[in-house]
C-alpha cells in the first residue's frame, strides 16, 4: 500500500492545491494547518530578501485580483478542510487542526490594491462558517505576514484596523537594526527609524508580532554589533508589540545568495531570544 504524502513544514509549495489564490501549508510558527492567500501570483515583491523561497522572484506589484475567483476558491477549500477529507488525505494526524488564514504568498500582500476588498471577503466567509464566533473555543486567527513597508499608506492602515476586528494579527518583518544590515538581508534602501515608526503604527492598530529571520552568511553568524543594533531598535516598540517570532532557515532560498546561507544552531538563536526576554519581550523561537 502506498504511504500517503503529507504536507510538511519543509514544503510550502503554493501550487499544491491546484488553485490560483488559496494554498494550504503546515506551518511550524502557526503550529498546524494554515490556509494561505497568495495575492502575488506573478512572484513580484517590493523587497528581495536573500532567504526568500519564492522562485523567479521579481520586483513589482501583483496583477489585478479576480475577487470572484478568490471568493469561490476560499469558500470551496475551507469547506474541504472543515467538512471534507482533506485533513485525512494530506495532513499528518498531529497537525490536523486549522490554525489560521494567512495573507502570505509570493510577495508583499498589502501591495495589492484590492487588499481591503479581499479582507472583506475573508471576513464574510469566515463568518459564514462560524469561525469568528465569540463562543468558539478558539476563534480562527486571520494573519497578515508583511514586510511592513506600506503600512503608512491610508488604505493599508485602515485595513489593518479592520483586521483587528476579525481576530487579526500582523507578523511584521524586521530582520536587522541598521540600514546596511537591512540592505544586505532585504535588498532595500530603508531607514531603520522609518521602519520602526511604521511598526509602531501597525501595532497600535492591530495586535502585532515582530518576525525576524536570522541565519549565517558565508558560515558567519550575525556579529555582536548586528545583534546589539537589532536589540536597540526593537526595544523602542516593546511597549506596543505582542512579542517576537525569531526563526531560522527552514527551506532553501531561491535567491542568488542561497549557496552562502546556512542555518544557525538552535542554541545560538536561543541566546538572542534570552536577550530579548531580558528586555521584556515574549519570544517564540523556530530554529
Amino acid at each position: 500500500m502506498t504511504k500517503p504524502i503529507f504536507l510538511n513544514e519543509a514544503d510550502h509549495n503554493r501550487d499544491v492545491s491546484g488553485l490560483r489564490y488559496i494554498y494550504p501549508v503546515v506551518s511550524r510558527r502557526a503550529e498546524g494547518v494554515s490556509l494561505g492567500i497568495n495575492l502575488n501570483v506573478n512572484n513580484a515583491c517590493n523587497w528581495r530578501c536573500v532567504y526568500c523561497q519564492v522562485p523567479n522572484l521579481t520586483r513589482g506589484t501583483p496583477p489585478p485580483i479576480d475577487l470572484n475567483l478568490l471568493e469561490q476558491e476560499l469558500r470551496m477549500f475551507l469547506g474541504e478542510v472543515l467538512h471534507g477529507d482533506f485533513m485525512q488525505r494530506y495532513v499528518a494526524e498531529g497537525d490536523r487542526h486549522l490554525q489560521d488564514i494567512a495573507f502570505s504568498g509570493n510577495g508583499e500582500p498589502t501591495s495589492a490594491k484590492e487588499f481591503p476588498q479581499v479582507l472583506q471577503i475573508v471576513e464574510k466567509i469566515l463568518r459564514e462558517f462560524g469561525l469568528l464566533d465569540v463562543g468558539r473555543d478558539k476563534p480562527i486567527k486571520v494573519r497578515l505576514i508583511s514586510n511592513g513597508s506600506l503600512i503608512d499608506k491610508p488604505a493599508v492602515i485602515e485595513s489593518i484596523r479592520h483586521l483587528a476586528t476579525c481576530n487579526g494579527e500582523v507578523w511584521f518583518k524586521l530582520d536587522a537594526g541598521t540600514k546596511s544590515g537591512i540592505a544586505r538581508i532585504n535588498d532595500v534602501n530603508l531607514n531603520p527609524e522609518t521602519h520602526i515608526a511604521r511598526l509602531r503604527m501597525c501595532a497600535q492598530a492591530c495586535p502585532t508580532f515582530i518576525q525576524t529571520c536570522m541565519f549565517a552568511m558565508d558560515d558567519l553568524p550575525p556579529t555582536e554589533a548586528d545583534v546589539s543594533a537589532y536589540l536597540a531598535l526593537v526595544e523602542q516598540v516593546k511597549d506596543v508589540v505582542q512579542g517576537v517570532h525569531l526563526y531560522g532557515l527552514a527551506r532553501p532560498s531561491y535567491q542568488a545568495e542561497a549557496p552562502r546561507l546556512s542555518r544557525l544552531a538552535p542554541e545560538w538563536l536561543e541566546t538572542v531570544a534570552q536577550r530579548l526576554r531580558q528586555r521584556g519581550f515574549v519570544v517564540h523561537v523556530s530554529p
